[in-house]
């Protein structure tokens, strides 16, 4: 992964700064879960809202701004990059953090254990 030392700051502060849907899915599910997942981590021009290495997956919650025109395009670039890297990117709509959030934990930990090969016992 490329680390941009320009953007670590900004990282830091949007790790102190987290959306009620970030903090969320970190305290209720991404901190303890079996494989590390990081926030807020720096990787080219871009910040990762969740990273996971083993997996080599980032988590985006996407606000209505996703759903923007411009915002669309920034995201298409944005994932081009991140799959250039070998990253698998997942976008959650934030609506779905609080609609259906035993659902959202699920589909990730799938992800998990097919991306690292590994499987979680409950």
């Amino acid at each position: 992964m490329k680390h941009n030392k320009k953007l670590t700051y900004l990282a830091q502060t949007l790790r102190k700064r987290m959306t009620k849907e970030e903090k969320e899915l970190w305290y209720g599910f991404l901190r303890k879960h079996p494989m590390q997942f990081k926030r807020q981590v720096t990787c080219g021009g871009y910040i990762l809202d969740f990273y996971c290495a083993a997996a080599n997956l980032a988590i985006e919650l996407d606000g209505s701004q996703h759903s923007e025109p411009e915002g669309i395009e920034q995201d298409r670039v944005r994932t081009e990059y991140l799959q250039f890297l070998g990253i698998f990117v997942v976008r959650i709509p934030n609506r779905r953090i609080w609609m259906n959030f035993s659902g959202v934990c699920e589909y990730i930990d799938e992800l998990v254990q097919q991306r690292s090969g590994m499987t979680f016992e409950e």
